[in-house]
């Protein structure tokens, strides 16, 4: 069995194309998506499309709660992304759950972690405001019940746009890394595939190149003032300016 996750589209649809042509080549058995869909400017329009056709949100992220009105704050961001998008698309994002079982309930997966979308699962924050690998007794209070011992193998969230994977009491947690708005300097589209086979689930991280310039020329041509621009240059930098 093959899974397909991908998440932190972040309206991103020159990434997310690039990310579903290699997912077809790859034939997974099902794919899942774990939010941030629309929350950026890169043609968020088509990158809603796009994942309505292909790779509809299963869990929500911390952005489309913004979007659905969930969540106050970056108004005027929210106000521009909204307009780009079918009217439907709050009621849509604020219906979906915070976390969803899938393979039998032995994959769980989450935006953030199963508690909370704007919880980072693997990353713990410091005193010094930096971040450190989360201890396991942490990952433990975060995962909540979803446990080896009662049927879970695998965890996967997103939200850090960070790829990390570790192992905690036999279940293996994974933090894919991002379509969009990468953080590490290589612009480049991520998802995560999992495969089962006699009873295993291994992860491979899969990194996808696409045309930056594109995505970039397109948010300084039609992207919002100044957080068009900020979009632009995170994009081809691959990290956030």
């Amino acid at each position: 069995m093959r899974l397909a996750i991908l998440g932190d589209v972040h309206g991103n649809a020159f990434a997310l194309r690039a990310v579903m042509d290699d997912i077809r080549a790859a034939s997974p058995d099902q794919v899942l998506n774990l939010g941030d869909t629309v929350w950026g400017c890169a043609d968020p329009a088509s990158a809603w499309a796009l994942q309505q056709e292909h790779a509809p949100p299963s869990v929500r992220g911390n952005t489309d709660e913004r979007v659905a009105g969930l969540r106050d704050g970056k108004e005027s961001m929210r106000e521009w992304v909204r307009a780009q998008l079918p009217a439907d698309v709050p009621a849509i994002l604020a219906a979906l759950p915070t976390h969803l079982d899938a393979a039998g309930g032995e994959v769980r997966v989450a935006h953030g972690s199963p508690r909370s979308p704007w919880e980072d699962l693997m990353l713990t924050e410091t005193p010094d405001g930096h971040t450190r690998p989360a201890h396991f007794r942490e990952l433990r209070e975060r995962l909540g019940g979803f446990r080896f011992d009662t049927g879970g193998r695998v965890c996967v969230v997103g939200h850090t746009h960070r790829e990390m994977l570790t192992v905690v009491d036999g279940l293996t947690v994974v933090n894919a890394g991002p379509v969009s708005r990468q953080k590490d300097g290589l612009p480049l589209a991520r998802w995560v595939q999992l495969t089962r086979r006699a009873g295993h689930w291994t992860a491979e991280f899969r990194r996808v190149p696409y045309d930056t310039q594109a995505a970039a020329a397109w948010v300084r041509t039609h992207g919002p003032a100044g957080a068009g621009d900020h979009d632009a240059r995170w994009l081809t930098a691959g990290r956030e300016p």
